[in-house]
């Protein structure tokens, strides 16, 4: 076999193995939980440490960084720290959207311990 053939085999086969190993690592769309969307949706099935995205209002404060929270849906409530809150006056009528994660205890109610608080114009 002349060195120019066995370069093209060689080559070939290297096509191949890396055709093979590109198809393996292919990580399609795939169709897995989607995030609640509603408070009532959460109460209804809750998960630890999902991640939410929520928009409704602050209804009144009820501890050291706990809030009542409503979507319009139902009632949660929600754990805001001091440094996500930023000070902001934010009353029941103002429209915020929380990001954050359902904390589920065990023989507790769940509530949501937020990351981001943004207010909607």
């Amino acid at each position: 076999m002349s060195l120019h053939r066995k370069l093209i085999v060689a080559l070939a086969a290297a096509s191949a193995l890396l055709a093979g190993s590109a198809q393996a690592q292919y990580v399609g769309p795939t169709a897995g939980p989607t995030a609640p969307s509603s408070v009532a949706a959460i109460l209804k099935n809750p998960v630890d440490d999902q991640a939410v995205v929520l928009r409704g209002h602050l209804l009144r404060k009820v501890g050291k960084e706990k809030y009542t929270f409503s979507d319009g849906t139902a009632e949660i409530r929600v754990d805001i720290d001091d440094k996500v809150f930023m000070n902001r006056k934010i009353d029941a009528k103002t429209q915020v959207e929380i990001r954050g994660e359902v904390e589920k205890d065990f023989m507790e109610s769940p509530e949501i311990d937020v990351d981001v608080l943004t207010l909607v114009p």
